[in-house]
């Protein structure tokens, strides 16, 4: 078994009006590759927090995340967005797309900041959207897609740099229920395959989806159930 993520005595406090608020309080997690993790809780409950933690968009205020054997606690601001544009790729609940770009050109973008060479980026960005259903849509602009075709090309978009970890934030939060069960197809599909899926919700539904549910309240996990793949 292989630890690809691993916190150790994760904190996290922020001040607000002269206030402490204690995000996060000595979380420990360890994520093997391959396994298909759902993170549980409440609004508040420091879910999101954690997300953002072990996605390099945030710094613990103490403890150690480590990535691959890498601990990236006292990385620099560019290493980090280093890390994330080549080990983490992102699937948020609003989609995050670029509203006055093609689909295609939505989905080439990690590979720009990459430097990927524009043949190379324009093919594999092709290849990524007929993966998730959406060859005929490439050029089309995300008001011209249903949400569920939005959800679909963040995916691709976040799959396309082959990232050791996909971290998906309430991913069906903003779509209808068939549009949401087609989404977590893909998910079990991904993970079929062998990727690192990370998710975090509130919907118990959606949680079902995963092999591994952690429960988080208050900034301490409370419950950490569901066998791990071994590889």
């Amino acid at each position: 078994m292989t630890d690809l993520l691993r916190l150790s005595g994760i904190s996290k406090a922020y001040e607000m009006d002269g206030v402490t608020f204690q995000a996060l309080d000595n979380v420990s997690l360890s994520i093997q590759k391959g396994e298909f993790v759902a993170i549980m809780g409440p609004s508040g409950s420091g879910k999101s927090t954690l997300m953002h933690i072990v996605g390099c968009l945030d710094r613990p205020t103490s403890g150690h995340v480590i990535i691959e054997d890498r601990d990236i606690s006292t990385a620099s601001d560019r290493e980090l967005a280093a890390i994330r544009n080549t080990h983490i790729g992102f699937v948020f609940q609003q989609f995050n797309l670029l509203r006055k770009t093609s689909a295609l050109t939505n989905v080439e973008l990690p590979m720009v900041y990459a430097n990927v060479a524009p043949k190379v980026r324009h093919d594999r960005a092709v290849a990524m959207l007929a993966e998730v259903g959406l060859s005929e849509k490439m050029n089309n602009y995300p008001s011209q897609l249903s949400g569920g075709q939005q959800q679909r090309v963040a995916i691709a978009r976040a799959l396309v740099t082959n990232p050791s970890i996909i971290l998906a934030d309430e991913p069906t939060g903003n779509l209808d229920s068939k549009s949401g069960k087609d989404i977590m197809a893909i998910f079990e599909h991904l993970h079929a395959a062998g990727g690192t899926i990370v998710l975090v919700t509130h919907d118990e539904s959606v949680a079902r989806h995963a092999k591994r549910i952690v429960r988080i309240a208050d900034g301490k996990i409370l419950s950490d159930s569901g066998k791990r793949k071994r590889i």
